[in-house]
This record gives structure tokens, sequence and C-alpha cells, in this order.
């Protein structure tokens, strides 16, 4: 498992533990040795290991609430010494034929309100050379450990992280 895959798993059963209903989190990335070496008591209360092929996750200031994500994640540039970024986010899954009835006005509360809904909590994470690792669960498996996860779940929101590091 690639230290992306990891950080990205381990910020899913972080996201977890702390339940549902969350406002949408973003992480910088950065590597280990770099943060021991510029913030050591940082790295020391964070727990983060001295080795050269680790990745911390140091969470960023809450994220506006008011605009889509897409658009918050537009005005981000990350510094080069940002290595990566991690974005935890939930969303709601309606059926295929659920977009028909969708109506103009108020969406998202008939979205909140639909009899087929299900919420997911998605972790993206990509990394300037392009890697990228993606987790999902359903709150219907928030009991279990079932996670999907893989390069691909979520390649739109992982291109506009992606867009942030250039």
């Amino acid at each position: 498992m690639t230290p992306l895959e990891q950080l990205v798993l381990d910020l899913e059963r972080h996201a977890s533990g702390a339940g549902w209903d969350a406002m949408p989190r973003l992480y910088a990335l950065v590597e280990a040795p770099e943060l021991h070496e510029r913030e050591p008591e940082l790295a020391q209360q964070l727990g983060v290991p001295n080795l050269p092929d680790r990745i911390a996750a140091l969470e960023q200031p809450e994220l506006p609430a008011d605009r889509p994500i897409d658009e918050v994640l537009g005005g981000i540039e990350w510094p080069e010494r940002v290595k990566g970024c991690v974005l935890v986010m939930e969303r709601i899954l309606l059926p295929e034929t659920a977009e028909d009835d969708m109506p103009d006005e108020d969406p998202v509360t008939w979205a909140s309100e639909h009899p087929g809904r299900e919420d997911i909590r998605l972790v993206v994470g990509v990394l300037r050379d392009g890697s990228r690792h993606s987790a999902m669960r359903l709150r219907g498996h928030d009991s279990d450990d079932q996670v999907l996860s893989g390069p691909q779940l979520v390649p739109g929101l992982a291109d506009a992280l992606a867009s942030t590091l250039t």
C-alpha cells in the first residue's frame, strides 16, 4: 500500500469516528521529514514518524459553506512545499430515476428527503506527482468496515483537487 493510499484510509477512519453530517475538511499534505525540520513541535504533537516515505496531513481552516465545493477548490493554490491534498466530504446519492422528478426549486431539500437516498462519505487525495486515491463509505455501512477504495472512484473531484496543485 502506498503512503497516499494509507493516508486516505486513515483519514476516512478518522472522519468515521467523528460521525456523519460533518462539514467538508481539506488537508494539505507535506513530507514528514520536512515537517519535522520546519515544525518539530507540530510533528511531535501529531505523532508523525520522521520517515522519508511518510506524508503528514495538516487540516486546513473550515471551508466556506455558502459556495459549491468546485468553486471553493477553484480559488485554492498550494505553495510548492505542499506535496498534495485530501478532501473529506459527504454527499447524497439518489437512484438514477430520481433525476427525472427533481424540482427546480430547492433540490437539496428534496434530495435529502428522498426515500431512495444514500449518504456517502468521500475521501479523495492527490499528489503533485499525479498519484490519486479515494475512499467511499456508505452511511448504511457505518458500523462495519466496508469502505470502497481505489484511484479512480471520484475522478472529477480528484481532477479538481489536482488543479489546486498547479
